[in-house]
């Protein structure tokens, strides 16, 4: 049963609206003013208030401010016999979620209503998920409906208490680097430091020195001592990201940094020791790697004690709304708006985009869109172009995809499901040599 007020200075359309939603099941609250209004409000919550912008005294826009102000779980739909875009556009920057033009059939109330309740019912099942993925127990930060991602936190969580090293696959933006806090986070460790090294960030010649540290004088422009990131996580947790960068002459060292927890500094030939837990994180296929002689199978093993694999978004469709809806809340209560839902066009293209940068993509998605959103509805305008593109097909001039892309385009997606070179060679119906040679072509 949803709580309703309706406010409005024709005894009628109080009488009419009352009768209406009374027999649909709601309980109804009637006020002929703004002021009688918050006088029922502060007797009484309620879940939707209808309001008419022509009101005696206090203006159907003071008292939405006021609602939106001081009873902020209200949702606000405007009646108003003076229906314009400038007037409702102004009513939901003043946190309105919809408006009606006088006069108005029964449907289109229950229709409005009914689209509120649907926000509502999801912003509760968000904050329902949000405690059942609490339990495991990383908080709000992964909410999932994937059997996939929920099996790949149910064994992070089971990992999380020992000092096991982990290896954390998936796309870039997939939430790895997340992943590895939240790990961290739900361990015995979670008061010592957390300390990421992105393994792409630094030139191969200063890699050494940024994780193990330097004597004064080891080369040219070492002036002073340098503590490296090793010894920072001293306590903690080191993450290694991006581990399949590491150039190979690095990879030794840090094989015994693995095996024994032991290092040297650059120009120090003491061995020192630490006592970390260490994650890494990779996009790669580590495995093909070491197939092809490029990365140690002797580390590949020592880091993959525990191997978390984080599925892509668009393996996961079923994510995709959950996760928007929670940005949009987060988004809007950080940039201070009033945006809660989108429209059904927005919906269609967000289910049916691809999404290649995954999660990150998404929520600078939906953050470019609650900033770009006049009033509480998100419409396909606010959405980049790529996407608005990508789901009504290819721009007006574009040109085609060479074979080459499509071909590049094909071997990465496969790859990008995990699985083994083998098993991608026969996925694509090419040779496993013939895959080996076309990954050497396009960089994959």
């Amino acid at each position: 049963m949803t709580r309703i007020l309706v406010v409005d200075d024709d005894p009628h359309i109080l009488r009419t609206l009352e009768i209406m939603l009374g027999d649909d099941g709601h309980r109804v609250v009637t006020a002929s003013s703004g002021e009688e209004a918050l006088e029922k409000l502060a007797n009484g919550s309620v879940d939707i208030a209808l309001v008419d912008l022509q009101l005696p005294g206090m203006s159907g826009t003071d008292l939405l401010r006021q609602l939106r102000d001081g009873h902020r779980g209200v949702e606000t739909m405007i009646i108003t016999a003076h229906g314009s875009i400038e007037t409702a556009v102004e009513a939901m920057k003043e946190g309105a979620f919809d408006y009606l033009t006088k006069p108005f059939s029964p449907d289109q109330v229950r229709h409005r209503l009914r689209q509120i309740e649907r926000v509502r019912s999801l912003q509760d099942e968000v904050e329902g998920l949000k405690l059942r993925v609490g339990e495991l127990p990383f908080r709000s930060d992964f909410l999932t409906r994937s059997g996939a991602m929920l099996h790949t936190l149910e064994v992070a969580r089971d990992v999380s208490a020992s000092d096991a090293t982990v290896l954390i696959t998936g796309e870039s933006g997939a939430g790895k680097t997340l992943l590895a806090r939240l790990i961290h986070a739900a361990s015995p460790r979670r008061k010592a430091p957390f300390v990421t090294v992105d393994c792409t960030a630094f030139q191969e010649s200063l890699l050494e020195s940024e994780l193990f540290g330097h004597a004064r004088g080891a080369f040219t422009g070492a002036v002073s001592d340098k503590t490296g990131k090793v010894a920072t996580a001293q306590g903690g947790t080191l993450f290694l990201d991006e581990i399949a960068e590491v150039p190979a002459h690095l990879q030794g060292k840090l094989l015994r940094l693995v095996e024994e927890r032991t290092y040297e500094r650059v120009g120090d030939p003491a061995p020192r020791t630490v006592d970390a837990r260490i994650i890494a994180a990779t996009n790669r296929d580590l495995e093909g790697m070491v197939r092809d002689k490029e990365f140690r199978e002797d580390l590949f093993y020592r880091l993959s004690v525990v191997d978390l694999t984080i599925p892509p978004l668009r393996s996961r469709p079923e994510d995709v709304l959950l996760l928007a809806q929670g940005f949009v809340a987060t988004f809007s209560r950080s940039h201070d708006r009033r945006v809660t839902d989108w429209d059904a066009d927005v919906e269609r293209r967000l289910v049916g985009y691809g999404w290649p940068g995954n999660v990150r993509e998404l929520a600078n998605t939906i953050e470019r869109a609650v900033l770009l959103c006049p009033g509480r509805t998100i419409r396909a305008e606010h959405l980049p172009e790529r996407i608005t593109r990508a789901s009504s097909g290819a721009a007006p001039g574009s040109r085609p995809e060479t074979l080459a892309e499509l071909e590049e385009k094909a071997i990465r997606e496969v790859l990008a499901t995990g699985c083994s070179l083998d098993e991608a060679a026969q996925t694509l119906g090419i040779a496993p040599s013939t895959l080996w040679r076309k990954r050497k072509k396009f960089g994959i």
